[in-house]
């Protein structure tokens, strides 16, 4: 079976590793994700580098009633925080999924993902090859807009930019692990994808697509 769980020995790290070789790196980033915490009765993703240290964590306690999803680094610092806003009742449009920096959900988001009405349930296969849209908000700084393709459900799709160059895909990986573990890699783009919001954007897809979800309970 593919290696999922992350060297024991990982350094405590100030900014996640793979969002800092997105910065100075040509080279793709490619991380493993898998869709289950560490933690004991806790349900979540944990990401691994290519040296199969831990970058990333998510950690969701069945009984947690929070409304949003927090994405931590290795050493369990937050770095994005992902909450699903509710449509309004009569208002034109479906729910979207705000990205803030950290987990302060009062300040302003830096991105908005929202799911595309035409696709459907199983997330891509049939309707619209369109998945969701990606906006920046009003707290991001130089970021663009992106359009995910592909299904989810199959752990396979692709982050666009304007441009249409695909500056983040989702694979999958060997066929005897599911679609629990699978590979994520984001290319550097002047556009402004980095490895943390495409993590993010990651959340917002299972979020739609994903069963069971994370959450039990969602605010608007």
């Amino acid at each position: 079976m593919a290696k999922v769980y992350p060297n024991v020995a990982v350094p405590s790290l100030a900014l996640p590793a793979a969002a800092a070789a997105v910065a100075g790196d040509e080279e793709p980033v490619t991380l493993t994700v898998w869709r289950k915490s560490l933690l004991f009765n806790c349900r979540g993703f944990t990401v691994f580098d290519a040296s199969g240290n831990l970058v990333y964590r998510v950690d969701s306690y069945a009984s947690d009633s929070r409304a949003e999803v927090v994405l931590m680094d290795a050493a369990g610092r937050p770095v994005l925080t992902v909450r699903r806003k509710k449509r309004a009742i009569g208002l034109v449009g479906g729910d979207q999924w705000l990205v803030f920096p950290g987990e302060d959900t009062r300040a302003p988001p830096l991105y908005a993902v929202k799911r595309r009405g035409a696709v459907v349930i199983g997330g891509g296969s049939g309707g619209n090859k369109s998945m969701a849209h990606v906006a920046a908000c009003g707290g991001a700084v130089g970021g663009g807009r992106y359009e995910v393709e592909g299904s989810y459900a199959r752990r396979c799709c692709v982050v666009y930019d304007e441009r249409r160059r695909a500056v983040a895909e989702v694979r999958p990986k060997e066929a005897m692990v599911g679609t629990d573990v699978f590979r994520m890699v984001v290319r550097p783009a002047a556009a402004g994808m980095d490895v943390s919001l495409a993590m993010a954007v990651v959340l917002a897809l299972d979020e739609m697509f994903g069963k069971p979800s994370l959450l039990r309970n969602w605010s608007s």
